[in-house]
């Protein structure tokens, strides 16, 4: 990745890994993003996209989520 631009995990390239930098939103949104297995320094490659919906691969678990909480994600 270059620099130390921060982008939301809904502009990440398919199938480039990144490193979670920062969650952002509310606390309940941070939380129910935790329990999924998004923390900060966790790997997480973008699958696919379809219907404004992002497949992602965190903790060897694959994940659906929408483009609103994927730009709380910041990597």
């Amino acid at each position: 990745m270059k620099g130390d631009d921060d982008m939301p995990l809904s502009m990440a390239a398919t199938g480039e890994e990144n490193i979670i930098r920062r969650i952002g939103g509310k606390e309940e949104t941070r939380l129910f993003l935790e329990k999924l297995g998004f923390v900060v320094g966790s790997v997480v490659t973008v699958i696919s996209e379809a219907s404004g919906n992002l497949i992602v691969n965190i903790k060897d678990s694959r994940v659906a989520i929408g483009k609103e909480m994927a730009n709380h994600i910041l990597v």
